[in-house]
């Protein structure tokens, strides 16, 4: 994901959760919390759309996810607990026919929307068909999956022939074109939360439908701010582990200029800078500065590192991608990137199923590197002198990223050069076969929090135009072990992390990908909000449904 939408590329942007103690400081005990009031946002980038069926970014996420409650969603909670499913209008986690193709659930009884209307089990058929029919941007985990919605996607079909729904029951039956583990992932993305039949084939941003969830998006002024208020039906719905949301309305300001959004926060003008956009560096020393006490950088699930195309020379040699990472300085990238990158070794981030516990395979991710014995690496590979082109993108902090990169080939003995693109059509440019690129920069945020969707970039599937397995890896083992864990159900995902763990440990010590760190996200606040009880989501960045004012 770049920053804004939620993958590779799409969501750029930042230590592990408080612990209770320090959370109590800032008044997640309860003591000192009111219901109601109001608060206001600071965000830099507006939504792609406030549609829930169009909606494909970061932004848009925090908006719908509390809006449009989907069959399934995620525990309220920082990482790792956010990325748990749970039930959402769904009244359990879905049976699941020993196959794996087959999902059956039930609707909780008397669910409303934000109107009063009621819901039925046809809704989610006609949700689906309209995420379909109006381009959502992942429609693809639908059209390549569930039986039908392929041909409906085509115009061959006028409806999802995989999807039966029965209102009297409350009962929804999905069929699969094939076994497909994070399936109940894809269930849990807002734009699968439901709205009634009948809402228009069209794009509503401006007038968003209504959903069930714990507020509802009104008042939006296109890229200027939208309001989020809350729904009190949401409350006699009682759905579990789904808060009801404390303040009655959050109003959503876009402002550009980050630094003067930080400036805002910090000077109490407003109640959150958006943790989707890196703060800037003066506003990042502000805030440590004077707001110690309501600013704190939050990891996210997501990886940073250097692909190393594995045909071609010098990294078709093991050796020569084992002395990269034996050099690798992770510290200092982390500085460079003005500490929003947390060192990491690992493709699979702390947060997500199957993350190694173990020691780095070479050095650690906190030293800075060996580059005696990564000069004796490559020495071995008989590579040294090679010519590199190292690809990255031609802006902050990427491109300082690449730079650091090219000065530590050059020390290692490779001619070494950089290329920039611009973001906008980087990803394209090193994913074309005509380019065939040797190494460059790459990152990865996840669809969903499925160690499925991180091995994409492993995925030897993914070497296809376009894909992301940008090092071109082909390896018989992973792809072995890819074939039987992901058929795994994501509802499941804790009996295959040894599995994962085990895979993970394999390819860091291939030495497949330069794993240099994971994204940590500003946590800013007012002085209003209580800091403690406030929720970065691990998908969906700021929860508002989480916020309380201090009494």
């Amino acid at each position: 994901m770049t920053r804004g939408a939620l993958r590779r590329g799409r969501l750029p942007a930042i230590v592990a959760a408080a612990a209770c103690v320090a959370a109590l400081v800032a008044g997640c005990g309860g003591d000192d919390r009111t219901v109601g009031g109001s608060a206001t946002v600071e965000m830099s980038t507006p939504p792609d759309y406030l549609d829930p069926q169009l909606g494909y970014t970061t932004e848009a996420a925090e908006a719908d996810w509390i809006a449009y409650t989907p069959l399934l969603t995620y525990r309220h909670k920082e990482a790792p607990g956010g990325t748990e499913l749970i039930p959402g209008l769904a009244a359990r986690l879905p049976h699941i026919s020993p196959n794996g193709k087959r999902y059956v659930f039930t609707l909780r009884r008397g669910l409303v929307y934000s109107n009063g209307t009621p819901v039925t089990a046809s809704d989610f058929e006609y949700t689906i068909e309209r995420a379909i029919r109006l381009g959502w941007g992942g429609k693809r985990f639908i059209t390549q999956h569930v039986a039908g919605a392929r041909e409906f996607d085509r115009g061959e079909a006028t409806d999802i022939a995989g999807i039966q729904a029965d209102d009297a029951s409350g009962r929804i039956e999905i069929l699969l074109r094939h076994p497909y583990g994070p399936f109940a992932n894809v269930l849990a993305l807002p734009a699968t939360g439901l709205v009634p039949s009948g809402t228009p084939m069209k794009d509503l941003s401006l007038h968003p439908p209504p959903g069930v969830g714990a507020y509802r998006i009104t008042e939006v002024v296109p890229n200027r701010a939208w309001t989020m208020v809350n729904n009190p039906g949401f409350e006699r719905l009682d759905i579990p582990d789904v808060p009801i949301g404390s303040l009655d309305r959050i109003k959503v300001r876009i402002n550009p200029n980050r630094a003067a959004a930080a400036d805002e926060v910090i000077g109490g003008g407003a109640d959150a800078y958006d943790p989707g956009t890196p703060l800037p560096a003066v506003a990042l020393n502000k805030a440590r500065a004077v707001a110690e006490d309501r600013f704190e950088p939050v990891p996210i699930p997501s990886t940073f590192y250097f692909f190393l195309n594995s045909t071609t020379t010098p990294f078709n040699s093991e050796l020569a991608r084992r002395a990269v990472i034996t050099a690798l300085d992770r510290p200092a990238l982390a500085r460079l990137s003005n500490q929003t990158v947390e060192p990491e070794c690992f493709l699979l981030p702390d947060g997500i199923p199957g993350h190694p516990s173990s020691s780095c395979p070479y050095g650690t991710a906190d030293d800075d590197g060996d580059l005696q014995e990564a000069r004796d690496l490559v020495e071995m590979s008989r590579t040294a002198g090679t010519p590199v082109r190292v690809w990255g993108e031609n802006s902050p902090p990427q491109r300082a990223f690449v730079r650091r990169y090219v000065k530590l080939l050059r020390q290692l003995g490779y001619r070494a050069d950089a290329r920039l693109v611009q973001p906008s059509g980087y990803f394209a440019k090193v994913g074309a076969p005509e380019t065939s690129p040797q190494t460059g920069f790459a990152s990865w945020f996840n669809d969903f929090p499925n160690p499925a969707d991180f091995y994409e970039v492993l995925d030897a599937r993914s070497i296809s135009a376009h894909g992301a397995n940008l090092g071109r890896v082909d390896d018989i083992f992973i792809q072995q072990q890819l074939a039987g864990l992901n058929l795994v159900p994501a509802t499941q995902l804790s009996r295959a992390a040894g599995r994962w763990r085990e895979l993970d440990e394999y390819t860091a010590k291939k030495s497949y990908l330069a794993v240099f760190g994971t994204q940590q996200v500003p946590k800013l606040m007012s002085e209003r909000v209580n800091f403690g009880s406030a929720v970065i989501h691990p998908l969906f960045l700021s929860d508002w449904s989480t916020w309380s004012l201090r009494q």
